[in-house]
């Protein structure tokens, strides 16, 4: 052994200075790279965060569902809870909802001469279709007008998905409840 192996040896075991492998450190230098740069891009927003990726990919997959639920054309519960899980859907739902029934249900669905749309409380059925058929029939014995000819088929569905959303939410400053506990 010479001189310089002592500084190498513990244990009895002899460590030689042998150089990494030149694909090792290819690994490293690029894992160091790719760190920095990913740093750097998310701090300028040029790359979306995991989460971001996620809420876009759920986005599309909800628009996706939602449009074969309305592809297959039968209206029923299935299809309108699709619907109003469908961002899309939601927001055209929510500027009809503010442009025609906000006079008698305010904005936020409280309730104004109309019942309160964010509680429990129903008093003609709370199901998808009871919301439908009230929409689109009306309740002319209660001054709810008779939306389906005015609306059309699509919009109707696009409200009462929106409105769907807004159950049990309970905003503040909120009609009464009126009608019947329901629960979905």
């Amino acid at each position: 052994m010479s001189s310089d192996d002592k500084h190498h040896v513990y244990d009895d075991i002899v460590e030689h200075d042998n150089k990494l492998p030149f694909w090792w450190q290819l690994t490293l230098y690029g894992a160091v790279v790719f760190g920095i740069v990913y740093w750097y891009g998310r701090r300028m927003d040029a790359i979306a965060s995991p989460a971001e990726t996620y809420a876009t990919d759920v986005a599309a997959q909800r628009a996706a569902d939602a449009e074969r639920a309305r592809a297959r054309g039968a209206v029923d519960d299935a299809m309108l809870t699709t619907l109003s899980r469908d961002p899309a859907t939601i927001l055209r739902g929510r500027e009809t909802f503010v442009s025609t029934c906000s006079p008698c249900h305010k904005p936020d669905g409280g309730g104004n001469i109309g019942p309160n749309l964010t509680d429990a409380y129903w008093l003609h059925g709370n199901k998808p279709t009871d919301l439908y058929k009230n929409v689109t029939e009306g309740v002319p014995a209660k001054g709810m007008p008779t939306w389906g000819p005015v609306l059309g088929d699509v919009r109707i569905q696009e409200v009462v998905a929106y409105v769907i959303t807004i159950e049990n939410t309970n905003v503040p400053g909120g009609k009464a409840p009126q009608g019947e506990l329901a629960s979905r």
